[in-house]
């Protein structure tokens, strides 16, 4: 009877790839890591999103000293906040890029949930500032001035929002990263708010002074449900859910190797952006620990070459006779004047 406990990191780089083609589960072998090269092409990410939206809030602080418009101004304090969201992100990213301690085996990945929480608060204050602002310009209307310099400004805020918005969803879902992707939301959220600034003073052009207001409001509402919608995705991450077809991919791919009779457990954790996977499959009893050792290198070696999201594998071998982790449980027993306790 014998356990196999094998596990190795998938890499992906520039080297070799295999004769024939596998669609988008490409499998390369090579010296770079994968949790650096996620990360790197997030700070990266961060940091151009970080400059457009710095320059798209700098612009409109000068129309906002020009107009005295106070829609414009919580805009560009959006903004601002917006590019302040690179901050945790990047902090996140960059300890992600360290190596596993004594005390943090399994390295900082997590800090990068943490960093998605942080986002989706400031976006739900975002929220309330917005719904705030928008009830307070109902019973308060301000006059502004310079009306076509205020539209100027919001659609360059949309258009500079809705392009790093693009931006970091793109690069989120490409490295796999909840909060980048959260994070782009954000950015279309205040770009929805400069829509509302745009429309708000098409409003005043037109002798109507509540359009703004109004408007504010129904953004506020778009905001609540990125509220929602983000929160969701970071926490169900925090709490390693996955989606389920991952683990029906990852037993269709163990199934296919020879000499695997059964997989009696697959579990799946997230580390930051990237998927850890542990399973227990079972083997004919007869085999020697070498064999059985060969078969765990190859459910590994499926598993990394078809499914790229996975950034490692570790592989549990057991006889058929005694597979699977109710097995290995030891019934509740009494020793060394311990309490009544199990493993």
């Amino acid at each position: 009877m014998f356990g196999i406990d094998h596990s190795h990191e998938h890499n992906l780089g520039h080297s070799h790839e295999h004769g024939h083609d596998h669609g988008a589960h490409g499998h390369t072998h090579g010296a770079i890591d994968p949790t650096i090269y996620t990360t790197e092409r997030g700070i990266w990410a961060i940091k151009w999103s970080f400059v457009g939206l710095s320059i798209t809030a700098i612009f409109q602080v000068f129309v906002v000293l020009l107009s005295g418009s106070v829609a414009l101004l919580a805009d560009t304090i959006h903004n601002f906040g917006d590019a302040a969201t690179a901050v945790p992100l990047w902090i996140a990213f960059a300890l992600a890029r360290l190596k596993p301690t004594k005390r943090f085996t399994y390295g900082y990945g997590r800090v990068e949930d943490l960093a998605g929480i942080t986002i989706v608060l400031i976006i739900l204050i975002s929220a309330v500032v917005a719904g705030y602002e928008s009830i307070n310009r109902l019973f308060h209307p301000q006059i502004v001035s310079h009306v076509w310099a205020i539209i100027a400004a919001s659609i360059v805020g949309f258009i500079g929002n809705e392009a790093v918005a693009v931006f970091r969803i793109r690069v989120g879902k490409e490295i796999g990263s909840a909060a980048l992707i959260a994070d782009g939301y954000h950015a279309r959220v205040d770009g929805l708010t400069s829509l509302a600034v745009l429309f708000g003073a098409i409003g005043v052009l037109l002798g109507y002074p509540l359009a703004d207001p109004i408007i504010g409001l129904l953004i506020t509402v778009a905001i609540a449900r990125i509220v929602w919608d983000s929160a969701k995705a970071v926490f169900s991450r925090l709490l390693d859910g996955v989606d389920p077809e991952v683990t029906d991919e990852i037993r269709h791919a163990i199934s296919h190797v020879p000499g695997v009779k059964d997989i009696t457990e697959v579990r799946i954790r997230w580390l930051g952006h990237r998927l850890r996977a542990e399973v227990n499959v079972a083997v004919d009893p007869n085999l020697s620990v070498e064999e059985g050792h060969e078969i765990a290198i190859e459910v590994q070696h499926q598993l990394l070459h078809h499914l790229n999201y996975l950034s490692s594998a570790t592989v549990h071998v057991d006889p058929t006779d005694s597979s699977g982790e109710a097995y290995h449980h030891i019934e509740e027993h009494e020793h060394d004047n311990l309490p009544i306790h199990s493993h």
